[in-house]
């Protein structure tokens, strides 16, 4: 079966192997963007859920934070990577326990109030579809008062600045238009795209975040200067000065409020309430 070429080259990612988030430079630089709030924000005594934690991309930078990690995910596959990964390089002993569960409905494996701060990276709360509200009042129960939320979710207009070119020629104006007023892909929308999913609005996931009762600390892109540069990163990769700058840079436009619907993503620093 083959994919439709234009809106559905962007769906977040489902695939769990190691190297995951850094296959190309423009991933690297997503995934540089996330890990600067993790650094800038996690102390070392925080217990942390790791919610949609895949093969465990992020739990490698989250382990050497903090004291405890907690993983949890829908699919058995993915922890058993995840795991795999912590033991063969060697962070295994920060990993409290890996956990088969929902972030729709955390209700069987955690208790109110268990954890110091809650990251949910990439994918799981666009794959939430209409249980998305759900899905971060669940990771707000589980945080503590005054508990930090880390959450990111793929980008609405951040998607169709990537892939302007091959949405413009690929993909039916309604459809386009459809997506736009929803937000939400999928096989009936995309061609054989396998399944649903949610792109958000900044202010969209802002508000499903302060929704929740959370503080929203601060809102960001990712990818929002680079992300249709991505045939000449690899150049700028080599020269340690010039990509170091290249990230510093990426950072400040992305907290920029008009950069905010332009990356790959939208992410959120937030405070429970």
């Amino acid at each position: 079966m083959t994919r439709d070429p234009g809106w559905a080259t962007s769906r977040p990612d489902d695939r769990d192997e190691w190297t995951h988030g850094q296959d190309t430079t423009l991933q690297e630089i997503d995934f540089a963007v996330h890990i600067h709030y993790l650094r800038e924000h996690l102390t070392r005594d925080a217990r942390v859920l790791e919610a949609g934690a895949g093969g465990g991309r992020f739990t490698r930078e989250i382990a050497p934070l903090v004291e405890r990690v907690v993983v949890v995910d829908l699919s058995e596959e993915k922890l058993q990577n995840n795991r795999r990964n912590a033991e063969a390089l060697g962070y295994a002993g920060s990993i409290e326990a890996w956990r088969l569960g929902d972030i729709r409905d955390l209700s069987a494996e955690f208790d109110d109030d268990e954890f110091d701060a809650v990251v949910c990276f990439g994918g799981p709360l666009s794959y939430a579809l209409d249980r998305r509200e759900a899905a971060v009042q669940e990771l707000v129960r589980v945080t503590r008062p005054g508990g930090l939320l880390f959450l990111s979710a793929r980008s609405l207009w951040g998607m169709l600045h990537e892939n302007l070119p091959r949405i413009l020629q690929s993909v039916d104006p309604r459809l386009n238009r459809e997506i736009i007023a929803t937000g939400t892909l999928g096989p009936r929308k995309v061609g054989p795209v396998g399944r649903f999913w949610h792109a958000y609005r900044a202010t969209e996931f802002r508000d499903l975040v302060a929704g929740a009762g959370c503080e929203v600390l601060q809102l960001s892109a990712s990818n929002c200067l680079t992300s249709t540069w991505d045939p000449v990163l690899s150049t700028w990769r080599d020269d340690e000065r010039t990509w170091n700058h290249l990230i510093e840079l990426e950072i400040e436009a992305s907290r920029e409020p008009g950069c905010l619907d332009l990356g790959t993503h939208i992410l959120a620093v937030a405070r429970k309430l």
